[in-house]
């Protein structure tokens, strides 16, 4: 957990709802990859609260997956969002939203991020 960041996402999460897995590690480490965290998942219509990812099951449900930074949004949160859609996939869900939560937009960036329909971005400003 960020002591920067947490607090940005769990404030998405008390606006949403739903049960919040925080570091959801999507892909573990193995011997030719690094291990791939999101900074949240969200499984909504489900009791609010936060839970472990060995406490829950993805599949069949509608979840917006969470990428965080306390900054200003760039392209590094933006491929992060874009490929935690990919990613998550493998968990079978019904549906998967992605949101970028940072502390300040860029409009250049945002305006890219357009063509991503299921990509959000959120901001924060500190």
């Amino acid at each position: 957990m960020s002591k920067h960041e947490t607090p940005l996402t769990r404030r998405y999460w008390d606006e949403v709802g739903g049960t919040l897995v925080e570091e959801f590690a999507a892909i573990p480490r193995g011997v030719d990859h690094a291990p791939r965290m999101m900074d949240g998942v969200i499984i909504l219509n489900a009791p609010k609260r936060i839970a472990k990812k060995s406490e829950v099951d993805l599949k069949g449900k509608d979840v917006i997956v969470i990428q965080t930074k306390a900054n200003r949004l760039g392209m590094y949160l933006m491929g992060q969002a874009i490929f935690s859609l990919e990613i998550m996939k493998r968990y079978k869900p019904r549906s998967i939203k992605s949101v970028a939560i940072c502390t300040k937009g860029d409009s250049e960036m945002e305006s890219l991020l357009k063509k991503h329909k299921n990509v959000k971005v959120v901001i924060y400003e500190k």
